[in-house]
């Protein structure tokens, strides 16, 4: 077999045999710089009867290639077993370039892995490059709080390995015809040992998933305290939406963190993004801007939001929530 030490590998998920939408963002990142250094794209993915409808659609969506190693053992991720097959691969494929999503998975993996193989490792990076003449990897992240933007190489080891925020880009869409080459392997029985054990599952019983939600209503600052956050709640509950909020809201403690957006706290990108009472700073549009369509509320018609919406109401909130949260209760037409 020959080797081809310039390619670009993702981590593909899967859960009880079926792909995670996770691999079709990865696959988005993974074909630009597989485009930009010239190389295939391939996927590794670690299962156990994992579907092969699944495996020919990851070849569609962008794929030149997908590894699938198998076994029992591997139908749920334990770090340890997932970590001995992932350091196979690298060993018997030498990649360039490996990326994987900042999931539970990602985000244990691969620094384990980085670790065994003596790689460089930035973790819940919010956009990647190829660097122009020397074919780095540029991996940026937010730095010191998310006040600033760093940008990453790692010109001696490899592979060069990144992270990705889920939902801080558009899943490859399937190309009719595509073609590429699914290869299965066994896994083999001295790669799955394991100290973990899984006992069991319990799910998140959170009525809206932020991250996975198709409409988001978002608050800033302008709401002017927590007693007033009931009104976006409500419209919130009008749309069946999921309630968001800017760093500020969540450090002066009027929501929890798990409401935040942004590079400190979730990237989310949902068919509706309603903000109320936000200016549209960099660090908020860096976990948002790749929402569908967006509607921005704020009394200053300046507001940086402005400038990102398809629809903007300048005015009071105040005035504006209670009218708009009624108008969708009754089943009125808004936009």
């Amino acid at each position: 077999m020959q080797i081809n030490t310039s390619e670009v590998w993702i981590l593909a998920e899967q859960h009880d045999g079926k792909i995670q939408p996770v691999s079709f963002e990865l696959l988005t990142r993974g074909r630009a710089l597989a485009e930009k250094r010239g190389s295939r794209l391939n996927a590794m993915i670690f299962g156990s009867n994992i579907e092969e409808g699944g495996l020919r659609e990851l070849i569609s969506c962008g794929a030149d290639r997908v590894v699938a190693m198998e076994a029992p053992e591997l139908a749920y991720f334990l770090v340890e077993p997932y970590a001995a097959c992932m350091t196979q691969l690298i060993g018997q494929y030498q990649p360039e370039i490996i990326i994987a999503g900042a999931t539970s998975t990602g985000r244990t993996l691969m620094p384990y892995v980085a670790m065994n193989v003596h790689a460089g490792l930035t973790a819940d990076c919010t956009g990647l490059d190829i660097e122009e003449g020397s074919g780095l990897l540029l991996q940026t992240r937010p730095a010191i709080g998310g006040n600033i933007m760093a940008t990453i190489k790692c010109p001696e080891c490899r592979p060069q390995m990144a992270t990705v925020r889920p939902k801080s880009t558009r899943p490859a869409q399937p190309e009719t015809g595509r073609q590429g080459e699914i290869i299965r392997l066994a896994a083999l029985p001295e790669l799955l040992n394991s100290r973990i054990i899984r006992t069991g599952f319990i799910p998140d019983e959170e009525k809206f998933n932020l991250q996975d939600a198709e409409i988001v209503v978002a608050v800033g600052r302008g709401i002017k305290k927590a007693e007033n956050i009931y009104l976006v709640r409500e419209l919130a509950d009008a749309l069946g939406a999921a309630l968001g909020a800017t760093r500020d809201v969540v450090d002066r403690g009027w929501l929890s963190y798990p409401h935040q957006i942004g590079l400190s706290g979730k990237t989310v990108s949902p068919k509706l993004y309603i903000a109320v009472g936000l200016s549209g700073s960099i660090q908020h549009l860096a976990g948002m801007q790749t929402a569908e369509r967006i509607v921005a509320i704020n009394k200053d018609p300046e507001a940086q939001i402005f400038k990102v919406a398809d629809f903007g109401i300048a005015g009071n909130l105040f005035d504006i929530l209670p009218e708009l949260t009624e108008r969708i209760r009754k089943g009125e037409r808004i936009w």
